[in-house]
């Protein structure tokens, strides 16, 4: 992922330089100057991962990520908007055979860059704040009656790390213990670093509290910084961890079965690929059963396997409306919201948290998710 990262960022900088960095008042020193530091934005993250850490965990103190997280951010709007800006010049050049559409300009530059910073800076405090609660209410066809209005509280992708730490995992766990759940399952992407880089941000998960405990399965991002370690830190840390198991949940001598499995990553480590066969196995027929897998793209298999309830999150909903189509396409289509795929209901969280890589927000914010569910 970072040679290509880098690649990307190459070419989105030299497009930003070409159609930019020349409309910049002042003379050529400054505009050379300003060049270069819109390359070293650009590549921000190939230069933290080498001499600070890693790619998803950069050790650098919090205001310092934030800074760099909304001048990366800026960079991408910047760009954004000048594709867009082109790609209607181009329009307006074809339809009226008028080229002056597409003349940049050095006040339409400087009013693009201030734009883009300005959206730069809304977006990284929607993705920085702690997030607001949504309720769903879902509807399960064959639910037993002890468990209508049972209250499931989805928590995903977290990203505990030095831009996300314990003071902000802290006001996420009392918003959701506030909730009074019966059930808190948490669909991957914990935590960001190793383990013991980042025992004190993870330390308030310890704190969750449900009437049926907390569940919760390995997102991508376990498999990147010691997999095994992280298992056994969550352990401690008194989460249930389902990987390609199941557990059932009992009321009134009825019950349910909630299932997980391993995320996909696990095969470029060597680790237990997802098997959902052995995850339902032993799950009496007819039983509910509600599924916790961290990516959505296996949706439809798992329906055809009888799951009755997915959840998932993975893609943080794209996090820039209009852009996140593109995340869309790489989940099968499943980005955000409830989805009926087959017989199975599949709920995709925007996330929580977020990862260091983009900390902006657009259009699409954070949540905890309050899933009611009621019989069919």
């Amino acid at each position: 992922m970072s040679w290509r990262l880098f690649v990307v960022m190459a070419v989105a900088w030299m497009y930003v330089a070409l159609r930019f960095g020349r409309y910049l008042p002042g003379g050529p020193g400054l505009r050379i100057a300003a060049i270069i530091a819109l390359l070293l934005i650009a590549q921000h993250h190939q230069i933290t991962s080498r001499f600070f850490g890693s790619l998803a965990s950069p050790e650098l103190p919090r205001w310092l990520l934030v800074a760099l997280g909304w001048a990366f951010g800026s960079f991408l709007l910047l760009a954004l908007l000048l594709v867009l800006r082109d790609v209607a010049g181009g329009l307006l050049f074809v339809l009226s055979r008028r080229a002056g559409g597409i003349v940049l300009g050095p006040g339409a530059a400087m009013g693009t860059g201030v734009a883009a910073a300005v959206l730069g800076l809304v977006g990284t405090w929607q993705g920085l704040k702690v997030p607001a609660v949504r309720t769903v209410h879902v509807t399960l066809p064959g639910l037993p009656p002890a468990f209508n209005g049972y209250r499931l509280v989805q928590l995903s992708d977290l990203h505990a790390q030095r831009l996300l730490p314990a003071r902000w995992q802290r006001r996420v766990v009392d918003r959701t213990n506030g909730l009074g759940a019966d059930l808190i399952v948490i669909t991957g992407d914990l935590q960001d670093g190793t383990p013991a880089a980042r025992a004190a941000d993870v330390a308030p998960l310890a704190d969750l509290k449900a009437r049926d405990g907390v569940l919760a399965v390995p997102g991508n991002h376990e498999y990147y910084a010691d997999y095994r370690a992280w298992m056994a830190a969550f352990k401690r840390l008194g989460l249930l961890m389902l990987v390609n198991r199941h557990v059932r949940i009992e009321r009134d001598g009825q019950a349910i079965a909630v299932a997980g499995l391993a995320d996909h990553q696990a095969r470029a480590f060597g680790m237990p690929v997802p098997d959902i066969g052995a995850a339902l196995a032993g799950i009496p027929a007819g039983m509910p059963i509600i599924l916790l897998q961290h990516q959505p793209r296996s949706a439809r298999d798992n329906a055809q396997a009888g799951v009755a309830l997915q959840l998932s999150g993975h893609a943080h909903g794209g996090q820039i409306w209009g852009v996140s189509l593109l995340a869309r396409r790489a989940n099968n289509g499943f980005l955000a919201g409830l989805y009926q795929v087959g017989s199975m209901q599949l709920y995709v969280s925007r996330g929580t948290g977020l990862w260091n890589g983009l900390i902006l927000r657009l259009g699409v914010p954070s949540e905890i998710t309050e899933l009611v569910l009621r019989p069919g």
